[in-house]
């Protein structure tokens, strides 16, 4: 350096100013320094530690599997599965890196080269295709760890985080485990999270079946789910594949053929949507969920927290059968849309409610959207006024689901017509739950008619327990019963009569059962014991209330659907009865079980014969009696033994019956019992009710799955149930010469006081009867 130049600079930095300045940049630098070092260790103890990371959570949907291993369903708030590694595909994973993190696999955590490539492509030369500027690693951290707010500094603040984050992550996981992480947390609309969810929700496909173009389109979501929804967008959707698409061939994926092919063709997509109306069993699964919500507050996690069963990812392992529960679904929807076609027509030109304008009020009054501006303080004035205002809205209909300009109170009177059903099935040995129908759509009608919180008169499906209740205070079967009609004065002069006021003649046990006569039946609890008789219904499963009076042998308590059916199972399973069970187990999302159901024992509440013998009478009421069509009409030759139901008004419909491994009960009626058919031929239990099991029953003996089912016999009675038994079932009165002549009717072939069938008449009168079957 030249002499002078060195006197110029002695002079510059020995001047007091030069100096001052020089030591304010030295003492600002240093303070710089500090402050990035203080905002570093802030934002660093701000990021989570690596424990943290190795036990990263994310909200995973519970999922509810049937007995033979099918995904019945999920519980979620947001909608959300795992996959693992192996589960995705390699051409997802491709389309993943080449457009996210071209340098994914050199990294480790932070890419500074592909920071300076956002920045010169993306802000200086505007191009689509430059890549992230966040690694997969980073956008994991986001994912999983939300950003925060610091005010003006968020961005930059949470930036840091994540980069720090995305370091650490590098470290406690390899590259596929960061990959099957990112694709499971990453959001991909429509309110589905991971890939699992998006395959299923876009294409109908597992993870693992995705093509080369699907996987181009869901990565092309990840920059904008919304603006590249295939669904909502399909332009701007396929449009953003096919720069997914160049990026493969740019990062040597695919040839150029390859992507120019591709990129040719149309943006295919197969939308489905789950939610919780959607799927087999969704009344099952809705009270089940209220159960396992009962379950989690009573039985934490070893941290002393609770489980989440929207949010756990628990495993929900059920006794559902996935076949018959789908077969069972089938039955009620192709029976109740043709017996609506049925009750339309009867009701046409008229209301099935006629004058009683009650009926609308009540279902007014009942609905939510009445009950939530109650809440509000609107007086009815007001709420009459919006329940009148024609509203757009979708209805329910058989032939598909209309979108309709409508009022409310219109609505309303609209769904009374509707007729409501109820099927449900349970294996008598174990009392496991085969198959649980408890409405005709969910997604309308969320009123569940299949659990012990629904009860309706059961009719004349509760005489065999009236019976039974008479064997086992030692009745004998094969004494003569009168049907003639009775005044029972210490029950304030009851009266019960048969159908139609016919009477004459004596029954045995199985004749009367067969033919269901109500005198009969009022004899036997009186003489059995009406104490007697709810004990032993009490013991078979039934705990609805019933109220200590004779008429309960007519079918006059409110019982529900699941204790009918479980009370059946007693019969079926030769005295012996279980307890309903649905669930199995429960693990948790790292496949530890938590929960499993204990085997019961079953009880012995009949003797093996009076059992037996039960079950004889049933099978001789579906060969001879008021099930007969289950022979006549849908042509069964196996097993079976069952009893319908009628109650007053044809408000409800029955059939509860059993073959050898399988107890099944059907249910029919209008959500309000003032609505029904006026027609007893229309509306008995073996015009609304028998033909849903029927249906249920044949799908299930076709599928090959339960041929050893289809052959299965009751046991023979032993010689001394035989003999209990060898006696005539019905013996005519005796006759004078006029009754010869001019045909004095015996009892019918009905259910008395429901399901009439008329046998032709006697004497000369009875040659111009046609008969009835």
């Amino acid at each position: 350096m030249p002499v002078f130049l060195k006197e110029k600079l002695k002079l510059f930095f020995r001047n007091r100013w030069v100096k001052r300045l020089l030591i304010a940049f030295a003492a600002l630098f240093l303070l710089l320094i500090v402050g990035l070092v203080s905002v570093y260790s802030y934002v660093a103890g701000k990021a989570p530690s690596e424990e943290e990371l190795k036990n990263i959570q994310n909200h995973t949907a519970s999922e509810i599997y049937s007995a033979d291993g099918v995904l019945l369903g999920k519980y979620f708030i947001y909608e959300r599965s795992n996959v693992a590694y192996s589960e995705i595909s390699p051409d997802l994973i491709h389309a993943l890196v080449a457009t996210e993190d071209a340098r994914f696999y050199e990294h480790t955590g932070v890419d500074g080269i592909g920071m300076l490539r956002v920045l010169v492509k993306s802000i200086l030369l505007r191009k689509e295709n430059s890549g992230g500027g966040s690694t997969i690693s980073q956008q994991l951290a986001k994912n999983v760890f939300p950003r925060k707010s610091y005010r003006f500094f968020s961005l930059p603040l949470n930036k840091l985080r994540e980069a720090i984050t995305a370091r650490k992550l590098e470290k406690v996981f390899n590259k596929e485990q960061i990959v099957t992480l990112y694709l499971n947390t990453v959001p991909f609309g429509d309110n589905a999270y991971g890939i699992k969810v998006a395959a299923k929700r876009f294409f109908d496909k597992t993870p693992a079946t995705l093509s080369i173009q699907e996987s181009a389109v869901l990565v092309g979501m990840l920059k904008a789910n919304t603006s590249y929804n295939p669904r909502k967008n399909p332009a701007r959707s396929k449009d953003r594949r096919n720069v997914v698409l160049e990026q493969l061939y740019n990062n040597e994926y695919l040839s150029r053929t390859a992507v120019d092919s591709l990129k040719a063709l149309p943006l295919v997509v197969h939308y489905t949507v789950e939610n919780h109306h959607e799927g087999l069993a969704p009344y099952f699964r809705e009270y089940l969920r209220q159960e396992l919500l009962t379950w989690c507050a009573e039985h934490p996690k070893e941290d002393g927290t609770e489980y989440n069963v929207y949010t756990d990812g628990l495993k929900i392992y059920t006794t559902l059968d996935s076949r018959m529960q789908r077969y069972a679904e089938e039955a009620v929807h192709e029976h109740l849309a043709v017996l609506q076609h049925t009750f339309f027509s009867h009701w046409k030109g008229q209301k099935p409610w006629g004058k009683n304008t009650a009926v609308i009020t009540d279902a007014k009054k009942r609905c939510d959207r009445y009950k939530d501006l109650k809440e509000q303080g609107l007086s009815e004035k007001e709420i009459t006024a919006i329940f009148n205002k024609p509203i757009p809205m979708k209805i329910f209909s058989w032939s598909g689901d209309k979108e309709v300009t409508m009022s409310p109170m219109d609505s309303l009177k609209y769904y009374q017509y509707f007729l409501q059903a109820g099927l449900l099935a349970m294996a008598p040995e174990s009392g496991y739950i085969k198959a649980w129908v408890g409405g005709i759509d969910h997604e309308y009608f969320q009123y569940d008619h299949v659990n012990t919180n629904t009860k309706r008169q059961v009719g004349s499906t509760f005489k065999p327990i009236v019976y039974a209740s008479a064997l086992k205070q030692g009745i004998d079967p094969c004494e003569r019963f009168s049907d003639e009609k009775k005044v029972y004065e210490e029950f304030d002069g009851w009266s019960p009569g048969n159908s139609e006021n016919e009477y004459g003649g004596t029954y045995s046990m199985e004749g009367a059962l067969t033919k269901s006569v109500n005198t009969v039946s009022a004899e036997l609890i009186i003489r059995s014991g009406i104490g007697n008789t709810i004990q032993l219904a009490r013991s078979m499963g039934i705990s609805s209330e019933l109220d200590p009076i004779p008429s309960i042998a007519l079918g006059s308590g409110d019982v529900s659907l699941m204790e009918m059916v479980t009370a059946y199972s007693t019969f079926a399973n030769e005295g012996l009865v279980n307890a309903p069970v649905y669930l199995i187990r429960i693990t948790d999302k790292h496949g530890k079980e938590i929960f499993r159901q204990k085997q019961q024992k079953p009880k012995r509440v009949l003797s093996t014969n009076n059992a037996a013998m039960l079950t004889h009478m049933l099978q001789n009421a579906v060969n001879e009696g008021t099930g007969s069509s289950l022979r006549s009409v849908y042509g069964f030759r196996r097993d079976i033994a069952g009893k319908t139901g009628t109650t007053q008004s044809q408000a409800d419909g029955w059939f509860i019956g059993y073959t050898p491994t399988l107890v099944a009960g059907a249910w029919v009626g209008a959500e309000d019992r003032r609505i029904h058919f006026r027609s007893l031929a229309l509306g008995k239990g073996a015009a609304t009710a028998l033909p849903v099991w029927a249906k249920f029953m044949a799908k299930v003996d076709r599928d090959p799955a339960f041929k050893n089912n289809r052959n299965q016999h009751f046991p023979p009675l032993s010689q001394l149930a035989m003999d209990k038994l060898n006696c005539l079932s019905y013996e005519e009165p005796k006759q004078n010469l006029w009754n010869k002549l001019f045909g004095r009717k015996k009892k019918d072939d009905k259910d008395s006081g429901e399901e009439k069938k008329d046998k032709p008449r006697r004497g000369l009168w009875g040659l111009f009867r046609k008969k009835n079957e």
